[in-house]
Formats: structure tokens, C-alpha cells, sequence
């Protein structure tokens, strides 16, 4: 399961639960408005905070991997050199 799948699935069973335990507890009308309310607005929270580290966690790994891919970049470059130098000290006559 992805971390994206997880963290939506923990988020959706933990508003379940939230929602369900206040419908069935026994306070008044209003105030079990009032804690749906609450419970939506930190379940709102909750569900941008861990989109905000999983947007952190993709940036960073993109970043990294750009990193990586110019690093290896610049040694094939570095090999490709190395080897028409080698071609043109052995066969000097050879247009590269």
C-alpha cells in the first residue's frame, strides 16, 4: 500500500469514528452540532497537514532525484571524454 493510500485510509477511518462517537453520545442537539463541527474542522486540519508532508516528502525526493541524474550526468560525460582521448592517442588519424 502506498503512503498516499495509507494516510488517506487512517484519515477516513479516524473521521468515521470521530463522527460516530459523537452521534451516538448523549448530549443535545446543539451540542453534538457543535463537536461534528469541531471534529470536521480537525479532520480538515489533519487532511491538509498530511497532504502538506506528503507534498514536502514527493518535493524532496524529486529534488534529490534531479540531484542524482545530473551527478550521473556529468560522469557519462566525464567517461565519453575519457574515451575519445584514449581513441585519439591510439588512432590519432580518426575524426571524433
Amino acid at each position: 500500500m502506498t503512503t498516499g493510500k495509507l494516510i488517506s485510509a487512517i484519515v477516513a477511518g479516524a473521521a468515521t469514528g470521530a463522527i460516530l462517537g459523537v452521534l451516538f453520545a448523549p448530549d443535545k442537539g446543539t451540542e453534538t452540532r457543535k463537536k461534528i463541527a469541531k471534529k470536521g474542522t480537525d479532520m480538515t486540519d489533519a487532511i491538509k497537514n498530511g497532504f502538506n508532508n506528503m507534498t514536502e516528502a514527493i518535493t524532496n525526493r524529486v529534488e534529490n532525484l534531479k540531484g542524482e541524474a545530473t551527478e550521473l550526468a556529468g560522469k557519462a560525460k566525464d567517461k565519453a571524454n575519457m574515451l575519445k582521448d584514449d581513441v585519439r592517442r591510439q588512432q590519432p588519424n580518426i575524426a571524433i
